[in-house]
């Protein structure tokens, strides 16, 4: 009886000693972690002030995505011999000038990507990739401050595609107004005076250029791994509404390791006079005989994959 009373006597003994033993290990991991949320908070008020310093910031970030495969009498599908493949990559800069009497903001947007599907049965099919996303996008708007957050401005924005048919349509916005920066990352342009210059070299579709007004709102933010990018940039034309037009992008980056992570980016679009030159030359398509009559379908596109932060 003697020796069973002192084993349990020693298992309490062990177990309040492994349970005070815990318990002093988390309390000293929670005032390790205190100490390393302190240290992480002064770190960033000291980027926060590198950051308002006048000068020039630069940075990108972009994704990379992409698969191929390989089927042989896979005759579950429809083709069951093939070889297909897709590759795509969007990249997103930036490159900004902050002084105490004005701004300087420069951006760029690449969105490309390829798809093939090559099928063995098939001696005509084609064994190439062939372009499948195609947006090319640049901006650079100039303020002169008035106070912190608003400026009188200038902006000058270019779109167009450059894997086929460069500048053919190309779209290019000049116009002045004023910039809202009401919070950090965040810039409002409303410009009720622009000019959107359309360049086409289309002989059956007559693309017309017009004045409008233009409203662009860009906010880029890095939190820690994670870096996004949203720019919505809308043109109203005075003179119609078919000639207006509207574009909205938006990229996802988080770090995983070093520089290397995962991305997803999505982006949406309506223009019509872009609808109206596809309807146009799609073979067998019965001329439209206005561009009312166009079918302004939402265009959209989006993409998964590594993303590498530079």
């Amino acid at each position: 009886m003697k020796k069973t009373l002192l084993f349990f006597t020693f298992l309490i003994g062990i177990i309040s000693i492994n349970a005070q033993t815990l318990e002093e290990l988390k309390a000293t991991q929670k005032v390790k972690k205190d100490s390393i949320a302190a240290i992480q908070g002064r770190v960033n008020a000291i980027q926060g002030q590198i950051d308002a310093l006048p000068g020039w910031k630069k940075g990108a970030f972009g994704t990379i995505g992409g698969s191929i495969s390989g089927f042989k009498n896979w005759f579950a599908q429809g083709t069951p011999n093939n070889n297909s493949g897709n590759i795509g990559f969007t990249v997103n800069a930036f490159a900004n000038l902050n002084q105490d009497k004005f701004f300087w903001r420069n951006a760029a947007n690449v969105n490309l990507s390829w798809v093939k599907l090559d099928d063995k049965d098939d001696p005509t099919d084609s064994d190439k990739f062939r372009e499948a996303t195609d947006v090319f996008n640049l901006t650079s708007l100039y303020g002169h401050k008035l106070s912190e957050k608003f400026a009188i401005s200038g902006l000058a924005e270019y779109r167009t595609t450059i894997l086929s048919n460069f500048n053919d349509p190309g779209f290019l916005d000049l116009g002045v107004g004023a910039t809202w920066t009401p919070v950090k990352d965040l810039v409002v342009v409303v410009h009720p005076l622009n000019y959107n210059f359309v360049f086409s070299s289309n002989s059956v579709i007559d693309f017309e250029s017009s004045m409008g007004a233009k409203i662009l709102a860009d906010y880029t933010r890095q939190i820690g791994a994670v870096s996004f990018k949203t720019n919505l940039s809308m043109f109203q034309s005075y003179k119609s509404g078919d000639l207006s037009n509207w574009t909205w992008t938006n990229s996802f980056g988080y770090t995983l390791w070093k520089m290397i992570g995962v991305g997803f980016d999505f982006g949406l679009r309506q223009n019509k006079q872009e609808a109206f030159n596809y309807q146009q030359s799609q073979p067998g398509s019965t001329a439209l005989a206005r561009l009312e009559n166009a079918d302004n379908k939402l265009q959209s596109y989006w993409m998964f994959g590594l993303n590498y932060k530079f």
